[in-house]
């Protein structure tokens, strides 16, 4: 898995594709741009994957699905080089809304959330590792 960026606002890569994230260190949790994702999962450019996001988030509020609700907004850095609010998700939400969205992707992207939180983790018991995967 390939990281750029500062500690925690960084781009993680699945099969080529930029995901942005960010580690709340207070919370201590992932949290993932939803677009970045929805464009993963239906192998769209980040323009469709805004609208195929924008007609789900439409669809899932109105089936009541908290999902939709508790989605919070970072500022991340888009591709023109700005800080824009971002739709994201914590990996919780995020595989909530994976099984919304049909995708031969989902289960490699489910595996892939789970080693992006493992990584965390030994890198919190292990700072060596953290310098490592800087480098």
């Amino acid at each position: 898995m390939v990281e750029e960026g500062k500690e925690d606002k960084k781009i993680k890569i699945f099969e080529g594709r930029k995901v942005r994230t960010h580690w709340d260190e207070e919370k201590e949790k992932w949290f993932f741009s939803v677009v970045d994702v929805v464009a993963v999962l239906t192998d769209n450019d980040f323009q469709a994957a805004r609208n195929y996001w924008k007609v789900l988030k439409f669809r899932l509020a109105e089936e009541g699905n908290e999902s939709v609700t508790n989605c919070n907004q970072l500022k991340m850095l888009a591709s023109d080089g700005k800080y824009y609010l971002t739709d994201v998700g914590d990996t919780e939400q995020i595989l909530r809304l994976i099984q919304s969205i049909p995708s031969k992707k989902a289960e490699p992207f489910k595996l892939w959330l789970a080693k992006v939180g493992n990584e965390r983790i030994e890198e919190a018991q292990n700072h060596e590792l953290t310098i490592d995967r800087a480098m």
